[in-house]
């Protein structure tokens, strides 16, 4: 069945193409972004293809491996690479939804002495791209639920990249998997409109909390993005956990407007089909996402 309804949503986005009408999908609020580390693609332009065939609106990027290097290992900082990269993003008119630094998802944010620069020279590399959103989660290392007494060296660091992300007008959107009322305090606390909350829906099905709460907790102005998805079992269409549709009438309530961005959700009969389950998860986001 749930291939029946994955093929049928396919076939109607493309008659939509093919006839114009997908012009409601631009006038959406919403916009739907897949992950070019998740297609097995990193920095490869083509991700930007496999995005645009899948019918994403947009891809985020990864920075590249972080390990113990100092910086990312980028090579969109190379002029004659990104320059490839950004004609492939004009010529499939297909956009970057942010930069992501997943390096910090193994690497201590908290702890690695060189992780401000880090941040900063995605910052660089977003101003070439013109990309308004980083990404940064605060991993395993310094996830504030696990280790709470990182968190005034997490507060300092994010105070300092918030220096560079207000000079530069781009900005820095943070996970961490803390309730979305201490990540209002945390917001508060570096006190700066450059660092926002990329919330990712996971964190909320997993810990037993109410998403809409979260949601309406946090408030539109302090959400930049959104990864939505859940662990990998099944499709998002298959997941008990997950209520879209209560989900968009809440962001709609707020009058949020930005990139639901698929990370995971996939079939774990089939993990690395990599086209059937992003395939399947872009086509629902967007039967729920851009229903009037």
């Amino acid at each position: 069945m749930k291939y029946k309804f994955f093929c049928a949503v396919i076939l109607a986005g493309c008659v939509l193409t093919t006839t114009g009408l997908n012009a409601q999908s631009k006038k959406s609020s919403y916009k739907v972004g897949l992950i070019d580390l998740m297609l097995l693609k990193r920095q490869k332009p083509g991700a930007l293809q496999l995005a645009k065939d899948l019918n994403a609106d947009g891809l985020e990027v990864d920075m590249g491996g972080l390990g113990q290097r100092e910086s990312f290992d980028n090579t969109l900082a190379n002029d004659s690479i990104r320059q490839m990269y950004m004609d492939k993003i004009k010529e499939l008119n297909i956009e970057i939804c942010a930069l992501s630094m997943s390096g910090f998802y193994a690497q201590s944010f908290a702890h690695k002495p060189t992780a401000v620069k880090a941040v900063g020279d995605c910052i660089a590399t977003m101003k070439k791209m013109n990309v308004k959103i980083g990404f940064l989660p605060l991993g395993t290392n310094s996830d504030l639920t696990e280790h709470p007494q990182v968190r005034d060296t997490v507060v300092q660091r994010l105070k300092e990249v918030a220096k560079i992300a207000e000079k530069e007008n781009v900005i820095i959107a943070i996970e961490t998997s803390i309730s979305a009322a201490d990540q209002l305090k945390l917001l508060k606390d570096i006190g700066s409109p450059a660092i926002k909350i990329s919330y990712n829906f996971q964190n909320a099905y997993q810990r037993g909390r109410d998403l809409t709460t979260e949601l309406q907790t946090l408030g539109a102005k302090n959400i930049a993005q959104i990864h939505c998805s859940n662990k990998d079992s099944v499709w998002l269409q298959n997941d008990p956990q997950v209520d879209l549709a209560a989900t968009k009438k809440v962001l709609d309530k707020m009058k949020w407007h930005g990139w639901l961005i698929i990370e995971r959700s996939r079939d774990a009969k089939q993990s690395r089909n990599v086209k059937a389950n992003y395939g399947a998860n872009v086509a629902y986001v967007k039967s729920v996402f851009e229903k009037e």
